[in-house]
């Protein structure tokens, strides 16, 4: 049975610099209300410029017969910055995440993506009948590929199972090997489609560590696609709501982290996006 290989895309195009574009960008959307913004009440992290985006999607639109999914949505993601997409399921996540990745070439629209694109998906996708190491490495395209794995493996822990078999590694470990096969090729844009879904609470709030911990190493540019919002609070600059086929909502936040659930900015924002979501408090949508 065929395995699925790593997903690991550059673009032929190049990164282009900030110019004047007459429709609305992902900053001010449309059809929405004023965009909002969660900021620390002293010291703040610096926020990552987005005048030269790794990333942009503008009049993206995608159908899927007569179902309109996508529908002229823009969006710009800013090099190193960390983008979280909420959304109810169904809403076209996971499509405008595969289009950013070269996988969805039915979407119609002007999609720009400058340097190497790496995905890391809900299921690790690790190759069963390779080592870890030989997962890691697998289509690296680097002097000498064996010691970047490596060098990744120590990255996310795993050193010490290099030579595990992919069926021996808990849920974890391997969603950590998964992120060691994405970082390793030096993303300028990561792509993670829920990745932290399948773990257990515990293993789910040690790998969202890791990944802070990767991102602010390595600064790539990162869009989270997820259904937890609390994830998307703690994790990211920037949080949208993708409704209607359009980017209907987007939060800026600029507390500092670690970042913790019950702080009061935090627990506004969690209702606004709840109720952008369709979810009552009664947890009905």
């Amino acid at each position: 049975m065929a395995a699925e290989l790593p997903v690991t895309l550059t673009s032929s195009r190049t990164e282009t610099p900030a110019r004047t574009d007459p429709r609305p960008s992902a900053r001010t959307p449309s059809r929405t209300e004023p965009r909002s913004s969660v900021k620390a009440p002293s010291r703040t992290e610096t926020r990552p410029s987005t005048t030269t985006p790794v990333a942009a999607v503008r009049g993206l639109t995608r159908d899927f017969g007569r179902r309109r999914v996508l529908d002229g949505v823009d969006l710009e993601i800013g090099r190193g910055e960390f983008v979280a997409l909420l959304g109810r399921s169904g809403s076209g996540k996971s499509t405008l995440l595969r289009v950013l990745a070269g996988l969805d070439p039915g979407a119609e629209g002007e999609v720009e993506v400058g340097g190497t694109v790496a995905v890391a998906f809900q299921e690790p996708r690790l190759v069963p009948w390779k080592r870890v190491l030989a997962n890691v490495a697998l289509g690296l395209r680097a002097p000498d590929p064996g010691a970047a794995a490596r060098a990744a493996l120590e990255e996310v822990g795993l050193g010490g199972l290099r030579d595990a078999w992919p069926l021996t590694l808990s849920g974890g470990e391997a969603q950590r090997a998964s992120l060691a096969r994405a970082l390793v090729r030096e993303p300028g844009l990561l792509l993670l489609d829920e990745p932290f879904s399948a773990l257990d609470a515990l293993t789910r709030i040690t790998i969202h560590r890791l990944v802070l911990d990767l991102w602010e190493r390595h600064r790539p540019g990162i869009l989270l696609v997820t259904h937890d919002v609390d994830e998307a609070m703690l994790l990211a600059d920037r949080v949208l709501v993708l409704d209607g086929g359009v980017i209907a909502h987007e939060s800026g936040i600029e507390l500092p982290r670690p970042r913790h659930r019950d702080h009061p900015d935090l627990i506004a924002l969690r209702s606004t996006l709840l109720d952008r979501l369709g979810v009552t408090p009664e947890g009905t949508a």
